[in-house]
């Protein structure tokens, strides 16, 4: 299994997310997720750096491969536009960028006004994005004149030698068989064995799983627990609120229903190296072939220490 670190745009600054991909890659971590936000879950978490800004420096500052987990592409910007986007962004990482989409959430893609469509209506946009986007990385003019995007006379022209993979994120059953009908992999969050079986399943076959959970190091478990609350309560909000509230004191609403102690089980708390393998441990039984960690809170060094020295060592 590969092991990857998850770096939160949420949460931290540019300057520390690069330095953190820098300390990940010594530490031998495989790979590295990022996440595409125009707003964090909660003002405490208090970053929101542009996405593709970010992916542009890190492959400046590291080799290791880089995946979005996960980049809406059908309403804060446009397809073609993400396509251009992609397209530069696996030119500069030698071929080692993954596209992961999504549906995205409300707290992003809302900003210009836009309705927010119900879920089976962001699922076709999302299968005709990807459609569009394909279309462009295979070179040459395109027209495309579809139900949700118009493309009129669009050509890229930064091209890399060939087009990146794009991952589908995906969580209910219909979502999953559009993961394995369009996605060269899939990205989930939860190790749920049911989902990778379905995806696998229903065409998905041997292509790549990845996963990602959070950490919160700290000197102890309830220390832990208190900044995992602080930075990450809506880990524990249930059903479909993450992808329908639209701003961050929503999510802040919501969170008062949450009970501080449920963080025990949403995130990995502490400094205890057989918490991080007993979750790991969890993704590889589901069938996942790769898995992110991202930390939450200041210690985010220590938590790559305690990779290096005890976790990694012994997944090898």
């Amino acid at each position: 299994m590969k092991i990857g670190y998850f770096l939160s745009t949420e949460e931290y600054a540019p300057a520390e997310l690069l330095a953190q991909a820098r300390a990940a890659e010594r530490a031998g971590f495989a790979a590295l997720w990022i996440s595409d936000h125009y707003h964090p879950w909660i003002d405490a978490q208090g970053q929101a750096p542009f996405v593709w800004s970010m992916i542009g420096a890190l492959s400046q500052a590291t080799r290791l491969p880089v995946t979005t987990a996960v980049t809406c592409p059908t309403t804060r910007i446009h397809p073609a536009v993400l396509a251009q986007a992609a397209a530069t962004s696996a030119v500069l990482h030698e071929g080692r960028f993954v596209l992961g989409v999504g549906s995205g959430e409300a707290l992003n893609e809302h900003i210009l006004g836009d309705r927010w469509p119900q879920a089976g209506i962001r699922l076709q946009m999302l299968q005709e994005a990807v459609e569009v986007m394909r279309k462009l990385w295979d070179g040459g003019f395109v027209n495309h004149h579809g139900r949700h995007y118009q493309v009129e006379h669009a050509r890229l022209y930064t091209l890399p030698e060939t087009p990146p993979p794009v991952y589908v994120s995906a969580f209910g059953p219909k979502a999953v068989d559009l993961a394995a009908r369009i996605g060269d992999g899939f990205i989930n969050t939860v190790p749920d064995a049911d989902l990778v079986r379905r995806f696998r399943d229903n065409g998905g076959g041997d292509k790549p799983c990845q996963a990602g959970f959070k950490a919160a190091y700290a000197p102890t478990e309830q220390e832990g627990v208190r900044l995992a609350y602080e930075r990450w309560p809506t880990e524990a909000i249930p059903g479909e609120l993450l992808q329908v509230l639209p701003s961050p004191r929503h999510f802040e609403q919501a969170a008062q229903l949450v009970d501080p102690q449920a963080m025990r089980e949403a995130i990995v708390c502490g400094n205890d190296a057989e918490a991080h393998l007993a979750r790991i441990d969890a993704y590889a039984k589901a069938g996942f072939d790769e898995v992110y960690v991202a930390n939450t809170g200041p210690h985010w060094q220590e938590l790559l220490d305690l990779y290096q020295r005890e976790v990694l060592p012994r997944l090898a």
